[in-house]
C-alpha cells in the first residue's frame, strides 16, 4: 500500500488528541488520514452541500386533476359535528 503524505496522516492517538483541530482543517477543504500503525485507515473529508433540485412551481398540478373545486373547499366535519365539538366539555366525566 502507498505511503500517505505524513503531513496530513496522523496515528489514531495524535488524531484523538487533535481531533478538533483536524475537523477544522477537513472543514477547511484538507483532507485527513487517521492510521492505525501506520496504516491508512480513515479519511477525513469536508462534507459537501446536499444539492437540491430547483423548485418547479405547480409540478403536482396534474395530481389535481380529478379534484373538483367543491371538494377542496368542503368542510371536513357536518354541522351536527361542529356543533358537537364546541359544545364539548373540556373535562370529560368518567
Amino acid at each position: 500500500m502507498a505511503e500517505a503524505d505524513p503531513q496530513k496522516t496522523f496515528n489514531v492517538h495524535e488524531a484523538k488528541t487533535h481531533f478538533s483541530k483536524l475537523i477544522d482543517r477537513a472543514h477547511a477543504g484538507e483532507e485527513i488520514i487517521v492510521a492505525k500503525d501506520g496504516v491508512p485507515y480513515a479519511r477525513l473529508v469536508p462534507l459537501t452541500a446536499a444539492s437540491r433540485p430547483a423548485r418547479r412551481p405547480g409540478r403536482y398540478a396534474h395530481l389535481l386533476k380529478d379534484v373538483s373545486e367543491q371538494d377542496v373547499t368542503a368542510s371536513c366535519f357536518t354541522d351536527e359535528e361542529l356543533e358537537q365539538i364546541e359544545n364539548a366539555s373540556i373535562f370529560p366525566s368518567d
